[in-house]
């Protein structure tokens, strides 16, 4: 096998864009990915002219990934949904007080309560997260929030903006953070689905000089002396290569690296705290209750929104919807979370079996495999593994504040700048 630079293991979109940014500084880079195609969760499934993601997808237009997206010249081609809709309180829709009208004539709330709402909403992008560093989401919003319905529906955003429900573990900070980018720049949803970035980003990989090889597992990363030496793939081959970036899971990593339990790698995987989540996403002919598009629930944990109304996403105008159950971190019940997605479109739109062309059901997705929490808020894992020269870790996991695709996008740049800088200062050396 030829000589590379760095090996990036991982072809979900991470891995893409770390291989592009390594490449785009010189490097010969060679990107490993097990399976016959690249994107991970990012792929997009195609089903009877619908094309549906992997759940309900969405990029935040203030955070890390849309800026790199377009940095390396990304076409970004969809819509911003509009955030009108309802909510689900006690098995009745009511209307999402999104405007100051609606949340003055809300019945949901006292007139206390409205007063609160809008001053919390208000003052979001001011709070100094720095001095929240040692406090859980739910302490803070504890404290600060007087009014119980006020509270329940902070909490929905806060759901519905990180796809978490751990409030004890969920740092006030970060999560706070992410509800007010979702307020103050919305969110972005794709024509084509996900599957338009990670063609692009395949394309751009290439273009790079990316050496992109599919069907190839990775059985273990070699070192010795404190040092990459190499990747042993499944076939049996060693690529022999100095610098890895790993976007696989805490779990995996730890697995492939032998003496793991001594490294970082330990503490890393012995931390995360997996978000997963039961999706149900749907091709339909119509939608039966017409402008029926965005609704949360409070006293569910469910999220249903008709990505259609932003971005084009079939080929044969059939309306695409998601439906979504966040999980509580271990939960797994398939066949409760599927009885009770069929109950919330039943409530939403009822007659719905009806419409269906196409339908995926995810029992457990999971959205990312670790998140910024109270127990590793000392540390930030990444983008080197300091006991292995020349192994560096990017993926949802690694993130330093970012959540969701703005950790994967951030925490691949991290990992790429600092293998290109230590290899530029090794052949520095070498020179000398």
């Amino acid at each position: 096998m030829r000589n590379y630079d760095a090996a990036v293991i991982g072809g979900g979109i991470s891995g893409l864009l770390a291989a592009i940014e390594v490449a785009k500084a010189g490097k010969k880079v060679i990107l490993l990915e097990k399976s016959s195609n690249v994107g991970g969760r990012g792929i997009s499934v195609r089903k009877n002219g619908a094309l549906l993601n992997l759940g309900g997808h969405a990029i935040y237009r203030g955070g890390a990934a849309y800026a790199a997206l377009q940095r390396f010249g990304v076409e970004l081609e969809g819509g911003i949904p509009s955030t009108s809709g309802s909510i689900i309180w006690k098995n009745e829709l009511i209307p999402l007080p999104s405007d100051p009208l609606k949340l003055l004539t809300s019945k949901l709330f006292s007139f206390s309560g409205k007063m609160e709402l809008g001053r919390l909403l208000m003052r979001l992008g001011k709070i100094n997260a720095a001095e929240l560093a040692d406090v859980s989401l739910r302490e803070w919003a504890e404290q600060e929030i007087v009014d119980p319905m006020v509270r329940h529906l902070f909490y929905t955003l806060c759901r519905t903006s990180t796809y978490s429900r751990d409030l004890d573990y969920q740092t006030a900070a970060t999560v706070l953070h992410q509800v007010h980018l979702s307020i103050k720049s919305g969110v972005l949803y794709l024509d084509g689905g996900w599957q338009s970035i990670v063609d692009q980003l395949q394309k751009i990989a290439t273009n790079c000089g990316v050496t992109i090889q599919m069907g190839a597992s990775v059985s273990a990363i070699k070192h010795s002396g404190g040092a990459v030496q190499g990747v042993h793939l499944g076939s049996g081959e060693l690529l022999e290569v100095e610098r890895v970036i790993s976007t696989l899971s805490p779990s995996d990593n730890f697995r492939l690296v032998p003496g793991a339990e001594q490294t970082i790698l330990r503490h890393w995987k012995e931390d995360s705290r997996p978000i997963t989540a039961a999706c149900l996403d749907l091709a339909l002919k119509r939608l039966p209750v017409v402008g029926r598009d965005f609704v949360m629930g409070i006293d569910q944990p469910i999220f249903f929104s008709n990505h259609s109304r932003a971005a084009k996403l079939s080929d044969n105008g059939t309306i695409i919807v998601h439906m979504i159950k966040y999980n509580a971190v271990g939960e797994h019940d398939p066949k409760a979370d599927e009885q009770l997605l069929t109950d919330m479109m039943n409530l939403l739109h009822p007659g719905w079996q009806q419409e269906v062309t196409a339908k995926q059901f995810l029992p457990s997705i999971t959205v990312v495999h670790d998140y910024p929490h109270k127990s590793r808020r000392d540390h930030k894992p990444g983008p080197a593994v300091p006991e292995i020269r020349g192994l560096y870790v990017a993926g949802d996991w690694a993130s330093h504040g970012e959540m969701l695709l703005d950790a994967v996008a951030a925490s691949a740049g991290r990992a790429a700048s600092m293998l290109i800088q230590e290899a530029e200062e090794t052949r520095d050396v070498i020179n000398v």
